[in-house]
Protein backbone atom coordinates (compact mmCIF):
# COMPACT_ATOMS: atom_id res chain seq x y z
CA UNK A 1 0.00 0.00 0.00
CA UNK A 2 1.03 3.52 0.00
CA UNK A 3 0.91 5.99 2.35
CA UNK A 4 -2.45 7.83 0.98
CA UNK A 5 -3.91 4.62 0.07
CA UNK A 6 -3.09 4.07 4.34
CA UNK A 7 -4.73 7.48 4.71
CA UNK A 8 -7.65 7.04 2.69
CA UNK A 9 -8.57 3.50 4.08
CA UNK A 10 -8.59 5.30 8.40
CA UNK A 11 -10.76 7.87 6.98
CA UNK A 12 -13.11 6.16 5.25
CA UNK A 13 -13.27 3.81 7.86
CA UNK A 14 -13.58 6.87 10.47
CA UNK A 15 -16.38 8.31 8.33
CA UNK A 16 -18.36 4.92 7.95
CA UNK A 17 -18.01 4.72 12.31
CA UNK A 18 -18.97 8.28 13.04
CA UNK A 19 -21.66 8.69 15.19
CA UNK A 20 -23.43 11.37 12.81
CA UNK A 21 -23.59 8.81 10.45
CA UNK A 22 -22.46 8.63 6.79
CA UNK A 23 -24.99 11.15 5.93
CA UNK A 24 -23.82 13.45 9.05
CA UNK A 25 -20.77 13.91 7.81
CA UNK A 26 -21.22 14.61 4.44
CA UNK A 27 -23.46 17.06 5.83
CA UNK A 28 -20.29 18.72 7.70
CA UNK A 29 -18.01 18.92 4.79
CA UNK A 30 -20.83 20.46 2.67
CA UNK A 31 -21.20 23.44 4.98
CA UNK A 32 -17.45 23.50 5.50
CA UNK A 33 -17.30 24.08 1.86
CA UNK A 34 -19.62 26.60 1.83
CA UNK A 35 -17.97 28.45 4.20
CA UNK A 36 -14.54 28.70 2.87
CA UNK A 37 -16.16 29.24 -0.78
CA UNK A 38 -17.55 33.05 1.23
CA UNK A 39 -14.06 33.39 2.68
CA UNK A 40 -11.88 36.58 1.54
CA UNK A 41 -8.85 35.79 -0.40
CA UNK A 42 -6.66 36.17 2.26
CA UNK A 43 -8.40 33.58 4.65
CA UNK A 44 -8.79 31.18 2.07
CA UNK A 45 -4.79 30.93 1.96
CA UNK A 46 -4.86 29.95 5.59
CA UNK A 47 -7.19 27.42 5.35
CA UNK A 48 -6.63 23.94 5.68
CA UNK A 49 -7.86 22.17 2.29
CA UNK A 50 -7.41 18.85 3.54
CA UNK A 51 -10.79 20.14 5.72
CA UNK A 52 -12.99 19.96 3.00
CA UNK A 53 -12.12 16.21 2.34
CA UNK A 54 -11.40 14.86 5.90
CA UNK A 55 -13.74 15.83 8.68
CA UNK A 56 -10.93 14.93 11.81
CA UNK A 57 -8.42 17.47 12.06
CA UNK A 58 -6.61 15.85 14.61
CA UNK A 59 -6.10 12.70 11.62
CA UNK A 60 -3.56 13.88 9.35
CA UNK A 61 -0.56 12.85 7.70
CA UNK A 62 2.33 14.36 8.99
CA UNK A 63 5.61 13.45 7.00
CA UNK A 64 6.27 11.41 4.27
CA UNK A 65 5.26 12.07 0.41
CA UNK A 66 1.86 10.36 -0.81
CA UNK A 67 3.18 7.41 -3.30
CA UNK A 68 5.52 6.32 -0.65
CA UNK A 69 5.08 2.34 -0.61
CA UNK A 70 4.87 1.19 2.75
CA UNK A 71 5.21 -3.00 3.65
CA UNK A 72 5.91 -2.86 7.62
CA UNK A 73 4.25 0.10 10.17
CA UNK A 74 5.54 0.81 13.75
CA UNK A 75 1.96 1.48 15.62
CA UNK A 76 1.80 3.01 18.93
CA UNK A 77 -0.45 5.49 20.91
CA UNK A 78 1.92 7.94 21.01
CA UNK A 79 4.65 8.41 18.82
CA UNK A 80 6.93 11.08 20.54
CA UNK A 81 10.77 11.90 19.09
CA UNK A 82 11.73 8.53 21.06
CA UNK A 83 9.73 6.60 19.47
CA UNK A 84 11.21 8.30 15.98
CA UNK A 85 14.32 7.50 17.13
CA UNK A 86 13.24 4.04 17.85
CA UNK A 87 12.20 3.22 14.50
CA UNK A 88 15.35 4.60 13.52
CA UNK A 89 17.63 2.48 15.27
CA UNK A 90 15.48 -0.64 14.80
CA UNK A 91 15.98 0.33 10.82
CA UNK A 92 19.80 -0.01 11.87
CA UNK A 93 18.67 -3.42 12.84
CA UNK A 94 17.44 -4.35 9.47
CA UNK A 95 13.84 -3.88 10.72
CA UNK A 96 12.38 -1.86 7.47
CA UNK A 97 10.12 0.32 8.91
CA UNK A 98 8.78 2.25 6.45
CA UNK A 99 6.23 4.63 8.32
CA UNK A 100 5.21 5.35 11.97
CA UNK A 101 1.34 5.46 12.78
CA UNK A 102 0.20 7.14 16.29
CA UNK A 103 -3.41 7.33 17.55
CA UNK A 104 -2.92 11.01 19.42
CA UNK A 105 -2.35 13.84 17.85
CA UNK A 106 0.59 15.62 17.38
CA UNK A 107 1.54 18.61 15.24
CA UNK A 108 -1.01 20.26 13.45
CA UNK A 109 -3.49 18.01 14.39
CA UNK A 110 -2.83 18.13 17.99
CA UNK A 111 -3.03 22.23 17.66
CA UNK A 112 -6.42 20.82 16.08
CA UNK A 113 -7.89 18.33 18.65
CA UNK A 114 -10.38 20.95 19.90
CA UNK A 115 -11.98 20.77 16.18
CA UNK A 116 -13.18 17.54 16.09
CA UNK A 117 -15.46 18.46 19.75
CA UNK A 118 -18.32 19.20 18.11
CA UNK A 119 -18.97 15.58 17.02
CA UNK A 120 -19.92 15.51 20.87
CA UNK A 121 -22.87 17.71 21.06
CA UNK A 122 -24.48 14.79 18.12
CA UNK A 123 -23.61 11.79 20.08
CA UNK A 124 -25.17 13.34 23.02
CA UNK A 125 -28.09 14.31 21.42
CA UNK A 126 -28.15 10.80 19.91
CA UNK A 127 -29.13 9.68 23.53
CA UNK A 128 -31.61 11.79 23.78
CA UNK A 129 -30.29 15.56 24.94
CA UNK A 130 -31.66 18.30 22.96
CA UNK A 131 -29.07 19.37 20.77
CA UNK A 132 -29.17 23.15 21.88
CA UNK A 133 -28.22 22.48 24.97
CA UNK A 134 -25.43 20.17 24.01
CA UNK A 135 -23.98 22.52 21.70
CA UNK A 136 -24.08 25.61 24.31
CA UNK A 137 -22.85 23.16 26.78
CA UNK A 138 -19.75 22.24 24.37
CA UNK A 139 -19.02 25.08 23.10
CA UNK A 140 -17.07 26.89 26.22
CA UNK A 141 -15.30 22.94 26.59
CA UNK A 142 -14.29 23.71 23.15
CA UNK A 143 -12.34 27.40 23.59
CA UNK A 144 -10.73 25.53 26.93
CA UNK A 145 -9.58 22.81 25.08
CA UNK A 146 -8.47 25.31 22.64
CA UNK A 147 -6.60 27.24 25.24
CA UNK A 148 -4.70 24.41 26.92
CA UNK A 149 -3.52 23.13 24.07
CA UNK A 150 -2.45 26.48 22.65
CA UNK A 151 1.28 26.53 24.35
CA UNK A 152 2.53 23.18 23.22
CA UNK A 153 5.76 22.58 22.14
CA UNK A 154 2.94 20.61 19.12
CA UNK A 155 5.91 20.55 16.42
CA UNK A 156 8.85 17.79 18.46
CA UNK A 157 7.69 14.48 17.12
CA UNK A 158 7.49 15.85 13.54
CA UNK A 159 10.73 17.89 13.90
CA UNK A 160 12.65 14.26 14.28
CA UNK A 161 10.67 12.75 12.24
CA UNK A 162 11.83 14.71 9.10
CA UNK A 163 15.64 14.95 10.48
CA UNK A 164 15.62 11.36 10.27
CA UNK A 165 13.42 10.84 6.86
CA UNK A 166 10.75 9.08 8.47
CA UNK A 167 7.08 9.06 7.42
CA UNK A 168 4.77 9.78 10.37
CA UNK A 169 0.85 10.21 10.64
CA UNK A 170 -1.79 10.18 13.25
CA UNK A 171 -5.10 8.29 13.60
CA UNK A 172 -6.89 10.16 16.57
CA UNK A 173 -10.71 10.57 16.23
CA UNK A 174 -11.22 8.21 12.79
CA UNK A 175 -9.59 5.13 15.02
CA UNK A 176 -11.90 6.79 17.80
CA UNK A 177 -14.77 6.83 16.24
CA UNK A 178 -14.53 2.69 15.37
CA UNK A 179 -14.54 2.31 19.19
CA UNK A 180 -17.33 4.02 19.57
CA UNK A 181 -18.82 2.11 17.02
CA UNK A 182 -17.99 -1.18 18.32
CA UNK A 183 -18.64 -0.79 21.77
CA UNK A 184 -22.23 0.59 20.47
CA UNK A 185 -23.23 -2.54 19.15
CA UNK A 186 -21.93 -4.93 21.00
CA UNK A 187 -23.55 -3.40 24.39
CA UNK A 188 -27.03 -2.76 22.70
CA UNK A 189 -26.82 -6.90 21.94
CA UNK A 190 -26.01 -7.80 24.88
CA UNK A 191 -27.56 -5.75 26.50
CA UNK A 192 -25.76 -5.84 30.01
CA UNK A 193 -28.59 -5.52 33.18
CA UNK A 194 -26.42 -4.46 35.78
CA UNK A 195 -23.51 -2.16 36.08
CA UNK A 196 -21.19 -5.12 37.16
CA UNK A 197 -22.76 -7.23 34.02
CA UNK A 198 -21.42 -3.99 31.34
CA UNK A 199 -18.00 -3.96 32.72
CA UNK A 200 -18.18 -8.37 32.12
CA UNK A 201 -19.11 -7.49 28.53
CA UNK A 202 -16.30 -5.46 28.54
CA UNK A 203 -13.82 -7.80 29.99
CA UNK A 204 -14.76 -10.48 27.41
CA UNK A 205 -12.79 -8.14 24.65
CA UNK A 206 -8.81 -9.44 24.53
CA UNK A 207 -8.05 -5.75 24.71
CA UNK A 208 -10.14 -4.78 27.80
CA UNK A 209 -9.31 -8.82 29.18
CA UNK A 210 -4.91 -8.13 28.29
CA UNK A 211 -5.28 -4.55 29.63
CA UNK A 212 -7.10 -6.48 33.24
CA UNK A 213 -4.26 -8.40 33.69
CA UNK A 214 -1.97 -5.86 34.15
CA UNK A 215 -3.89 -4.09 36.49
CA UNK A 216 -5.47 -1.25 34.35
CA UNK A 217 -8.60 -2.80 33.54
CA UNK A 218 -12.65 -1.50 33.05
CA UNK A 219 -13.51 -0.48 36.69
CA UNK A 220 -16.50 1.18 37.76
CA UNK A 221 -16.39 5.11 38.94
CA UNK A 222 -19.42 5.62 39.95
CA UNK A 223 -21.99 3.27 40.81
CA UNK A 224 -22.40 0.10 42.24
CA UNK A 225 -21.63 -3.50 40.32
CA UNK A 226 -25.20 -4.41 41.36
CA UNK A 227 -27.07 -1.54 40.18
CA UNK A 228 -28.88 -1.75 37.34
CA UNK A 229 -27.44 -0.46 33.78
CA UNK A 230 -30.28 0.97 32.49
CA UNK A 231 -29.70 3.18 29.03
CA UNK A 232 -25.60 2.33 29.07
CA UNK A 233 -24.25 5.01 26.61
CA UNK A 234 -20.54 4.47 25.70
CA UNK A 235 -20.44 8.26 25.49
CA UNK A 236 -16.51 9.36 26.67
CA UNK A 237 -15.12 7.38 23.44
CA UNK A 238 -14.69 9.72 21.01
CA UNK A 239 -14.92 13.53 19.65
CA UNK A 240 -11.19 14.46 21.06
CA UNK A 241 -11.32 14.84 24.52
CA UNK A 242 -13.94 14.98 27.50
CA UNK A 243 -17.18 16.83 27.53
CA UNK A 244 -18.22 19.35 29.62
CA UNK A 245 -18.85 18.10 33.11
CA UNK A 246 -22.11 19.84 32.91
CA UNK A 247 -23.61 17.45 30.30
CA UNK A 248 -24.14 14.86 33.09
CA UNK A 249 -27.15 16.09 34.39
CA UNK A 250 -28.67 16.36 30.80
CA UNK A 251 -27.96 13.12 30.42
CA UNK A 252 -29.49 11.80 33.33
CA UNK A 253 -32.87 13.83 32.63
CA UNK A 254 -32.60 12.43 28.93
CA UNK A 255 -32.96 8.65 30.65
CA UNK A 256 -29.26 7.23 30.11
CA UNK A 257 -28.46 5.27 33.17
CA UNK A 258 -24.52 4.18 33.01
CA UNK A 259 -21.79 6.00 31.03
CA UNK A 260 -18.91 3.96 29.70
CA UNK A 261 -16.03 5.89 29.10
CA UNK A 262 -12.18 6.24 28.50
CA UNK A 263 -11.16 8.32 31.43
CA UNK A 264 -12.84 10.33 33.43
CA UNK A 265 -11.31 13.76 35.61
CA UNK A 266 -12.47 13.71 39.09
CA UNK A 267 -15.06 16.91 38.73
CA UNK A 268 -17.15 14.87 36.17
CA UNK A 269 -16.98 11.59 38.32
CA UNK A 270 -18.32 13.58 40.83
CA UNK A 271 -21.20 15.36 38.69
CA UNK A 272 -22.19 11.25 38.21
CA UNK A 273 -22.20 10.30 41.62
CA UNK A 274 -24.49 13.95 42.14
CA UNK A 275 -27.11 12.68 39.28
CA UNK A 276 -27.06 9.04 40.28
CA UNK A 277 -25.35 8.19 36.87
CA UNK A 278 -23.07 5.20 37.18
CA UNK A 279 -19.83 5.70 35.46
CA UNK A 280 -17.55 2.85 34.00
CA UNK A 281 -14.31 3.59 32.38
CA UNK A 282 -12.87 1.10 30.19
CA UNK A 283 -9.41 2.06 30.31
CA UNK A 284 -7.75 4.57 28.31
CA UNK A 285 -4.52 2.97 26.68
CA UNK A 286 -6.98 -0.56 25.88
CA UNK A 287 -9.57 1.81 24.20
CA UNK A 288 -7.30 3.38 21.79
CA UNK A 289 -5.36 -0.26 21.41
CA UNK A 290 -8.99 -1.26 20.10
CA UNK A 291 -9.77 1.29 17.64
CA UNK A 292 -6.38 1.15 16.74
CA UNK A 293 -6.18 -3.00 16.09
CA UNK A 294 -9.46 -2.56 13.77
CA UNK A 295 -7.62 -0.16 11.63
CA UNK A 296 -4.14 -2.17 11.70
CA UNK A 297 -6.13 -5.25 10.88
CA UNK A 298 -7.23 -3.71 7.81
CA UNK A 299 -3.19 -3.28 6.88
CA UNK A 300 -2.75 -6.39 7.90
CA UNK A 301 -5.30 -8.22 5.59
CA UNK A 302 -3.47 -6.08 2.83
CA UNK A 303 0.16 -7.56 3.51
CA UNK A 304 1.21 -4.61 5.32
CA UNK A 305 3.04 -5.85 8.35
CA UNK A 306 3.08 -4.65 11.85
CA UNK A 307 5.44 -3.56 14.96
CA UNK A 308 3.39 -2.87 18.01
CA UNK A 309 5.05 -0.16 20.43
CA UNK A 310 4.18 2.65 23.08
CA UNK A 311 1.44 1.06 24.81
CA UNK A 312 -0.74 -0.40 22.16
CA UNK A 313 -2.23 -3.80 23.06
CA UNK A 314 -1.47 -5.35 19.51
CA UNK A 315 -5.00 -7.75 19.15
CA UNK A 316 -5.23 -8.66 15.42
CA UNK A 317 -8.47 -10.56 14.38
CA UNK A 318 -7.57 -11.27 11.11
CA UNK A 319 -7.80 -15.20 10.47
Amino acid sequence: MTLKQIYRLVVDMGMKADPRGLEGVRKVLARRKQDYEELSKSKKQEFDAEDLINPYADSRILVGEDNLKVDKVLAGIDITAAEVVLADRLNQKGAGIDLLIGHHPVGGPLAALHEVMEVQADLMANYGVPINIAEGLMRDRIKEVQRSISPRNHNQTVDAARLLNLAVMCTHTVTDNLVYDFLEKLLTKKAPETVGDVVKVLKEIPEYKEATAGKAGPIIFAGDEKNRAGKVAPLEITGGTEASHLIYEKLAIAGVGTIVGMHAAEDHRKECVKHHLNLVIAGHMSSDSLGMNLFLDELEKRGVKIIAVSGLIRMSRVN
